[in-house]
């Protein structure tokens, strides 16, 4: 999986810029499925530049704090050649990190991975390739390319060989959707 290193910089006990921190702190990963590191995260917007902990630490859900925002880095392993477990690993790791809003049946059959969140994400495939997929179309994104998606649905599909590093923020947002009851 991905090795990255993560420089935090801010002010040292003299009040000069310097390097405060050197390694990804927050890292989780199913092998064969994914690995990802958050990077930064905050619980506001404007950001307290003042505060000193790792804020990276705090985040284990999908989404950043009601407020905040999160810098993440994820890596995607080519699509698991059984389906039915790639389901099963991927609707077992929405609990895990508390997704808000359950995938469709219908979600779930065009893409085991497809998910909303009430964010506002800017994306950059920064190694590899993969597929963005929606509801109604699938776009190859390769290195370079961003995404910025806002609140709706999506999933990420690796048909390569190779796995695909994505880097980006993701920012509490109004939902895109109106919820509409049962």
């Amino acid at each position: 999986m991905a090795k990255l290193k993560r420089y935090v910089v801010g002010p040292d006990a003299g009040g000069r810029s310097a390097v405060l921190m050197t390694e990804a702190t927050n890292v989780q990963e199913s092998p064969g499925f994914f690995w990802r590191a958050t990077l930064w995260s905050t619980r506001e917007v404007p950001v307290d530049n003042s505060l000193a902990d790792d804020r990276g630490l705090d985040l284990k859900s999908r989404e950043p704090f009601p407020g905040g925002m999160l810098f993440r880095a994820l890596e995607i392993p080519p699509d698991a050649e059984d389906k039915s477990a790639h389901r099963k690993r991927l609707l077992e790791f929405n609990l895990e990190v508390e997704q808000k809003h359950a995938p469709s049946d219908e979600d779930l059959q065009r893409h085991p991975s497809m998910h909303r969140t009430d964010t506002l994400d800017c994306i950059v495939c920064v190694k590899g390739e993969i597929y963005l997929v929606t509801d109604v179309e699938e776009v190859l994104m390769t290195a370079g390319d961003t995404v910025v998606i806002r609140g709706t649905n999506h999933a990420w599909s690796n048909r390569s060989s190779a796995p695909a590093l994505l880097v980006g923020c993701m920012i509490d947002a109004a939902p895109a959707h109106k919820e509409t009851s049962k």
